[in-house]
């Protein structure tokens, strides 16, 4: 069983940076791919960012190409979200999400994808 606790979230000023974290536990005799979502209120969970377990296969939602970054260290079992330029329309709750993959450098990109994910962490961007 995959376990996902995010952290790192909170309020920042538009323009500002966050830097979240997931720590994942229950991939340690499989490969996990890794993404975060995001769900704005009254809003569907969207995709947000990808990344694959050897860490050199990513991809990102257009809306953050080029201002947000997905990294991982996989001795530490935890996945990484850089967020620069942070807009009010990156305000929202952020989910990590695992599935068990077969390939080192499998990645997901759709909900439906993942297995397992966070609570959640919310963000909160003031303009």
């Amino acid at each position: 069983q995959v376990q996902l606790v995010e952290s790192g979230g909170g309020l920042v000023q538009a323009g500002g940076s966050l830097r979240l974290s997931c720590a994942a536990s229950g991939c340690t005799f499989a490969f996990c791919a890794m993404g975060w979502f995001r769900q704005a209120p009254g809003k569907e969970r969207e995709f947000v960012a990808a990344i694959s377990w050897s860490g050199d296969k990513t991809s990102y939602a257009d809306s953050v190409k080029g201002r947000f970054t997905i990294s991982r260290e996989n001795a530490k079992s935890t996945v990484y979200l850089q967020m620069n330029n942070l807009k009010s329309e990156d305000t929202a709750v952020y989910y990590c999400a695992a599935e068990l993959v077969s390939l080192p450098m499998v990645y997901r990109t759709t909900r439906r994808e993942y297995n397992y994910w966070g609570q959640g962490t919310q963000v909160t961007v003031s303009s």
